[in-house]
C-alpha cells in the first residue's frame, strides 16, 4: 500500500485521486476502495472526509465550476468599461482554463447523469451561471453595436463549446501552442460576429496572457 498522505492533506490527495480515477477507468467502475488505495489509507478512513462516492463526484464538478466561474467573473471586473477587450479576454479565459483542467471538464460533462437530482441541479445552476456571463457580453456588444449578432444564446453556447472541444485534444506538446489556439480561436469568434480583428493584436494578447 502505498505510503499514507499527510492528515493536512488528505482531502486534497482524495479528491486528485479520484478525478485521475474517474478520467481513466469512469465513475461508475471506480470504487471508493480503489481510490483510498491510491491514497494510501484504509476505505474506512475516507468517510471521515467525504460521506460517499456521491458527494466526491459532486464536490468534484462543483469545484471546477466554481474555479471556472470566479476566473471569468474577474475578466468582467477588470473589462467592466470595454465590452470588446472583455469577450477576447473571456475567450482566452475560457480556452486556457479547459486546456490546463481537461480531466476535470471531462468528468464534469461524462458523469453529470451520475449525480442524485439535487446535486445534478447544483451543478446545472452554476453551468446556467457561467453561460449567463459570456452571454451578458455578447449582448452588451450587441446592444452597443459593435457586434453583428444573431442568437446571443447560440453564440454563447458555440463559445462554450470551444472550451470543451479544446479539452478533448489539447496537448502541451502538440502541434499548436496553446498561444496559437487561443489566437485562432478569438479570430474565429469575432469574425461571426462581425468585429474587426487583427490578428496579430491577438496573438500577442495571448501570448501576453500565457501563465509564466
Amino acid at each position: 500500500m502505498p505510503r499514507p498522505t499527510n492528515g493536512v492533506r488528505t482531502p486534497d490527495a482524495i479528491r486528485d485521486a479520484a478525478i485521475e480515477l474517474f478520467y481513466e477507468h469512469g465513475y461508475e467502475a471506480t470504487s471508493l476502495r480503489e481510490v483510498a488505495a491510491k491514497v494510501g489509507i484504509r476505505v474506512g478512513s475516507l468517510y471521515n472526509h467525504i460521506s460517499g462516492k456521491d458527494e466526491l463526484l459532486s464536490n468534484i464538478m462543483v469545484g471546477i465550476m466554481d474555479d471556472l466561474l470566479a476566473v471569468q467573473r474577474a475578466v468582467v471586473k477588470q473589462h467592466k468599461n470595454d465590452a470588446l477587450a472583455c469577450l477576447k479576454a473571456s475567450i482566452d479565459t475560457h480556452i486556457r482554463f479547459h486546456a490546463t483542467r481537461a480531466h476535470e471538464v471531462f468528468i464534469g460533462n461524462s458523469e453529470l447523469r451520475a449525480l442524485p437530482p439535487k446535486l445534478r441541479r447544483r451543478v446545472v445552476t452554476k453551468r446556467d451561471q457561467y453561460e449567463e456571463l459570456i452571454r451578458g457580453i455578447i449582448e452588451r456588444l450587441d446592444a452597443e453595436g459593435h457586434a453583428k449578432v444573431l442568437n446571443p444564446r447560440l453564440q454563447t453556447f458555440a463559445i462554450v463549446a470551444i472550451g470543451t472541444h479544446v479539452s478533448g485534444w489539447y496537448k502541451p506538446r502538440g502541434a499548436m501552442s496553446l498561444d496559437e489556439i487561443v489566437a485562432t480561436y478569438t479570430e474565429m469568434i469575432l469574425r461571426q460576429l462581425g468585429l474587426g480583428v487583427d490578428t496579430a493584436v491577438i496573438a500577442t494578447e495571448a501570448s501576453a496572457g500565457a501563465p509564466a
